[in-house]
């Protein structure tokens, strides 16, 4: 059998490529929108792609199993598990195998069988890999959203990204039940799961790429529970808010994505004229480097690992965008131009160096930074301190009297704030990172005095203020 994990970094998601080597039939699982990686890996290994699958509906990233199988010939194969806004619309995938339990895909001498493992999504499977030509002996889980290592995929996207009101106890008890089904799999049998450390789709998950059944069962903390209430207290407690976009991926997964866009290149003329018809400006240089000096209601989303979920939240899919770089960063840009149609902003038009962009005479802004130490008895009067962490950081402790809107949520809620548009508006996150986002989201909308809390909330407990606990 040949076998190869196929990730990227800023979606934090593994695909795999398996494939028989007498027949050279290859199988693709949990591909993203940009086939280019599948294809290539191909390539190199000298197969054919025959089929494309998929553990199940996708909340973080736009699927690319469709117009992969489309472009290769493959045959498409999905769950056919699941019902209503948890299935996929079968009109719109016309030639695809629907997979049931307990079926069979075969490739010359691998085996994949079909295991329903609802919990995360309800018609999730995961796949049982065998390898004929050596053994009869299972050898592998491709375990997607529904196994990590060192945790579970989160039971309630469905309700808190697709809006699935009461769904999240039902698919944690689903969930429970789905890691029972495991017992019958030897401790060797190896853990290939859908994501790794970083992904939104889990609370702890662990940075190494594969693991074991065997070793899960020892330090697994799900494997560990088997206590059906406290397996689900423990698996919905905590779990962060789901990034903004991740609804809109699970409806246009469900109807199934279009292909991958092709972005033509354009000069800086043509970058700047869109400018002028209000192209909106994304800086993705550095929170300091955008304080100091930015286009006027520019939103910055630093690069960096969290750069796709960051900018899932709070850029607009339906505006003509330019990315604006420092010129040694003009290639990591570029790629995150790119990798921004992985999650379905198609409408980025190019990169920009700042000195080119502050030339529009456009003016030029600056978002001030404030010590933590000044928020509490000693902020000013009329000071609103706006928190954007998560809510379970929230509820363990925050500043006295600040308003909480998780990041992920505050381009949906900022009309909120227009209340206060008067007043200086302090922002602070756990460390400075999403603050510094943030603080850009509303200097966009027009708020006129931000700050960005420098350290964030943890610089103002070790400045020996006292939280409150407060709900």
């Amino acid at each position: 059998m040949l076998f190869r994990r196929i990730y990227n970094d800023r979606l934090a998601q593994a695909g795999y490529l398996l494939a028989c080597q007498r027949s050279r039939e290859a199988i693709i699982v949990d591909p993203v929108r940009d086939p280019e990686p599948y294809l290539s890996a191909a390539r190199q290994e000298g197969v054919r792609i025959t089929m494309v699958t998929e553990t199940h509906i996708h909340a973080d990233f736009l699927s690319g199993a469709r117009a992969l199988a489309d472009a290769t010939g493959a045959r498409l194969m999905l769950s056919g598990e699941g019902s209503g806004v948890a299935s996929y619309d079968r009109a719109s995938f016309p030639n695809a195998r629907w997979l049931a339990d307990g079926e069979t895909i075969e490739l010359g001498e691998l085996r994949l069988d079909v295991l329903h493992t609802p919990g995360h999504t309800p018609e999730h499977l995961s796949f049982v890999v065998t390898d004929r030509a050596t053994t009869v002996a299972p050898m592998g889980l491709l375990s997607g959203d529904f196994l990590f290592v060192g945790d579970v995929g989160r039971p309630d996207l469905l309700e808190r990204a697709a809006g699935v009101a009461g769904s999240m106890t039902s698919a944690a008890h689903e969930l429970h039940a789905s890691l029972r089904r495991l017992a019958s799999l030897p401790d060797f049998v190896q853990l290939w799961p859908g994501h790794g450390a970083g992904s939104a789709c889990g609370k702890a998950l662990g940075a190494v790429p594969q693991s074991t059944l065997g070793f899960e069962r020892l330090a697994n903390w799900a494997l560990h529970e088997q206590r059906e209430d406290a397996f689900v207290a423990r698996v919905l407690a905590g779990q962060p808010e789901p990034p903004a976009y991740f609804g809109r991926m699970k409806r246009l997964n469900a109807t199934g994505a279009s292909p991958m866009p092709v972005v033509p290149a354009r000069t800086g003329t043509e970058l700047t004229e869109a400018l002028r018809r209000g192209a909106l400006v994304v800086d993705v240089r550095p929170a300091a480097a955008f304080a100091v000096a930015h286009v006027p209601r520019s939103l910055n989303v630093p690069l960096g690992k969290s750069f796709l979920t960051w900018a899932g939240s709070v850029v607009p899919p339906e505006r003509d965008i330019v990315l604006v770089a420092d010129p040694h960063l003009r290639a990591d840009a570029q790629a995150a131009a790119r990798e921004l149609a992985l999650i379905g902003i198609d409408r980025t038009l190019g990169v920009l160096a700042p000195a080119t962009v502050v030339e529009l005479d456009a003016g030029v802004s600056s978002l001030p930074i404030v010590p933590a130490a000044s928020l509490g008895a000693e902020a000013r009067a009329d000071q609103l301190v706006l928190d954007v962490r998560n809510r379970s950081e929230w509820n363990e402790g925050h500043v006295p009297g600040a308003v909480h809107i998780p990041l992920p949520e505050l381009a949906a809620r900022v009309e909120e704030l227009r209340a206060h548009s008067d007043r200086p508006i302090a922002v602070h996150c756990q460390g400075g990172s999403r603050s510094a986002v943030a603080a850009s989201v509303l200097q966009a909308a027009g708020f006129a005095d931000v700050s960005n809390v420098e350290g964030g909330y943890g610089a103002w407990k070790r400045a020996g203020h006292r939280p409150s606990m407060d709900s």
